[in-house]
């Protein structure tokens, strides 16, 4: 049995621990919330309840690329972070480098193709380089898309797809009645994947925090309490089983 088959195995076995595998979510999205509670629960600082939901997100991404799941989106810095004390900033910034340094290897021998979700223009060099070159370095890959949302605002990608349709519109390209729901989908960061179909919100808050809001349209929404460094492979289990069991009628009614 070569590696391929061993890791086709592997995916069938936990999809058929799941349930139906028939009913596992194509894209899911993960706003990875509690870092900062967890550090002052175990009187750490911030910086520090960081550096432990990095290692919760390795163990997630290796997880959702074993089960098959096509794209995962994850909120790591919105452009509303920036307002944070210098401090934390900073050490955020230095953990996407880190991240990075010591993932890259192992994401791009999985065929893990990596995409970062925002402006990138506004972050450091070295970390805007360090971005540019995991996108470039896995951009012909075709297993898991990983979506990294950084210096990332819903409404500011929905304003920059309108302002693409509309150059398109005023160049000639593209007339006012040839633009529908799709257009506005290819000019998204997003372009080309599977709406998402759970999202996940750790620490039991109940918001998107402009998050994918057109993306979001159709999605299963799952709020567990627990804190994001504390958000284990079975945690995560739990929300997929809970997924299958939701009944998705996207605005059909279904008869009883």
């Amino acid at each position: 049995m070569n590696a391929k088959q061993v890791k086709d195995l592997w995916k069938l076995r936990n999809a058929e621990k799941l349930g139906d595998p028939t009913r596992m979510p194509r894209h899911v999205a993960i706003i990875m919330d509690g870092n900062g509670r967890w550090a002052k629960q175990h009187k750490l600082s911030v910086s520090r309840g960081h550096r432990q939901g990095t290692e919760t997100l390795r163990e997630i991404i290796r997880h959702t690329d074993d089960l098959g799941i096509e794209a995962l989106s994850l909120y790591a810095f919105s452009t509303e972070n920036w307002s944070r004390p210098a401090e934390e900033v900073s050490a955020l910034m230095q953990l996407i480098l880190d991240f990075f340094v010591s993932e890259i290897e192992e994401l791009d021998q999985k065929n893990v193709r990596i995409l970062i979700l925002g402006d990138k223009s506004a972050l450091p060099e070295k970390q805007r380089e360090t971005l540019l070159e995991a996108e470039r370095r896995t951009g012909g890959n075709t297993g898991l898309h990983l979506n990294i949302a950084i210096n990332y605002g819903s409404r500011a990608e929905i304003v920059k797809a309108a302002r693409e349709i509309a150059v398109q519109v005023q160049s000639g390209e593209l007339s006012l009645d040839a633009i529908g729901e799709e257009t506005i989908s290819d000019h998204l960061y997003t372009a080309g994947q599977p709406e998402v179909d759970l999202l996940i919100r750790t620490s039991g808050e109940m918001r998107l925090s402009n998050f994918l809001l057109y993306q979001n349209a159709y999605a299963e929404f799952i709020f567990p309490e627990v804190l994001w460094p504390d958000f284990t492979v079975e945690e995560y289990d739990r929300c997929l089983k809970e997924f299958e069991s939701r009944n998705r009628r996207f605005g059909a009614r279904v008869e009883e």
